[in-house]
């Protein structure tokens, strides 16, 4: 089975560091950034991420406008990016989807619902 390569995107490299060690631990191929801007560069010249995990709240530019601006790159328009937020309330959920992720966690990240969500992939 071929690996599949994740694209972690958070403002806060202890989260990175958390979620590239559980992923890698779990066979994944993992790659981090610190904002969604660098994200964009990425994904603009690597077609071979199966998956971002997009931390939604971040200064400068949010989740909430890097998910359409991901899937509006012509390589990435398939690419499954899963809204990670420290918001859990009531409605959340559903603007994230709206925003364009396909999936959606709350932080704490829950890992075997995360390892259930890449399962998608």
């Amino acid at each position: 089975m071929e690996k599949k390569k994740v694209l972690i995107v958070d403002d806060d490299s202890r989260n990175i560091f958390a979620l590239v060690n559980t992923l890698k631990a779990k066979s994944f191929d993992c790659l981090s950034c610190l904002s969604a801007e660098e994200a964009l560069k990425i994904l603009a010249k690597d077609n071979s991420i199966d998956a971002v995990l997009m931390d939604m709240m971040m200064p400068e530019m949010d989740g909430y406008e890097a998910i359409p601006l991901i899937k509006a790159i012509p390589s990435q328009e398939n690419t499954f990016v899963v809204a990670v937020t420290a918001q859990a309330m009531a409605g959340d959920k559903e603007k994230c989807l709206q925003a364009g992720a396909d999936a959606y966690i709350s932080k704490p990240v829950d890992v075997d619902k995360l390892l259930h969500i890449l399962g998608e992939i």
